[in-house]
């Protein structure tokens, strides 16, 4: 009997993103039960026979749905089932102050999938995000109009983690779980249009393909990877820029102002991110907000930041620091 082609397309994708592993090594799948997770975690158990890997399939219940622990201990079984050589389940607490749910509950699992992978001393962690994921994230993030920061999407590895389906559809995975027999999970939060992202899937990019003709959510997701490699460039410039402009904790305002914008403002949020503020809640406005202040000064206070960070400017260099309460706010500097 012949493999089933998305079958064999998401055990390429797994072979492809784990050729660094050695025999005996560790991979981390997180499994939510849905049909992304579970298609990756089915080709990932099947390469590990010839790569002699262990896999350990993760499920991380947020708490947030009736019956979420039962789901988990569902999940946990399928993943048994698959042949995992271990599975873990972690309830976690969703509260990050700042963050809305959505946000929240993603740093809560990527925390949880951190620990999980340091005990078992994984090489990687898969996650199960797919070309339509991309392409909603894209789309997100122009809304946000954030630049090409939020329109390069998401990454392909970062850290310990790695997403060896960004080629491949939610048909696809869909298609390999059907073929396969797997029965899969349909949140229900992926039908709740509360969600701007189900929005985006089920009303925008349907409109998008209807009108436009097939294939924008491949060119979204094109878009990303192109853009991904310049903002890597830039960052790294930045990241330098940024080293020269220091004062001891403070930036000079007149380096910055020597800086071509495309890298000072670069400068300026990385500077905030170091400081604490909220990298996935620093928008370009707020960095806009943090330019003025070196190159249209006319005496602003501060500037205050997610993650109560703020950014002021005294004597000719910019300060990023906790955000003090409002009886100790500085007095005007003119």
């Amino acid at each position: 009997m012949s493999l089933h082609p998305a079958v064999a397309a998401v055990r390429l994708a797994v072979r492809r993103t784990l050729t660094d592993l050695e025999p005996g090594d560790a991979v981390v799948v997180a499994c939510s039960g849905g049909a992304d997770s579970l298609a990756l975690l089915a080709a990932t158990v099947f390469e590990a026979e010839r790569g002699s890997w262990q896999v350990i399939g993760a499920t991380v219940d947020h708490g947030l749905q009736e019956g979420s622990a039962q789901h988990a201990d569902r999940v946990v079984g399928q993943m048994r089932a698959l042949g995992v050589a271990e599975s873990v389940t972690a309830r976690v607490r969703v509260e990050a102050p700042g963050l809305g749910p959505e946000a929240a509950a993603r740093e809560a699992r990527y925390d949880v999938l951190a620990q999980i992978a340091e005990r078992f001393s994984a090489r990687a962690v898969l996650l199960g995000h797919t070309l339509d994921d991309q392409a909603e994230t894209v789309l997100l993030g122009l809304t946000r109009g954030s630049g090409g920061r939020a329109l390069q999407g998401m990454r392909r590895a970062f850290e310990v983690y790695r997403r060896p389906l960004l080629d491949l559809t939610r048909a696809d995975t869909e298609t390999a779980c059907l073929v396969q027999g797997i029965d899969v999970w349909a949140d229900p939060h992926n039908g709740d249009d509360r969600f701007t992202r189900v929005r985006v899937r089920t009303k925008v990019l349907p409109m998008l393909e209807e009108e436009l003709g097939p294939g924008v959510a491949a060119t979204l997701a094109r878009t990303a990877d192109l853009l991904r490699a310049d903002t890597a460039y830039l960052d790294a410039v930045a990241a330098d820029a940024l080293e020269k402009a220091r004062e001891g904790d403070r930036l000079a305002v007149g380096a910055l102002q020597q800086m071509p914008e495309a890298v000072r403002t670069r400068v300026l949020r990385l500077a905030a991110i170091e400081s604490g503020a909220l990298a996935a809640e620093v928008f370009h406005a707020h960095v806009l907000e943090v330019d003025r202040l070196v190159t249209d000064w006319h005496g602003q206070k501060w500037v205050d930041l997610p993650g109560h960070v703020r950014a002021s400017r005294h004597q000719g260099h910019l300060s990023f620091g906790a955000r003090p309460g409002e009886a100790d706010r500085p007095p005007s500097v003119s």
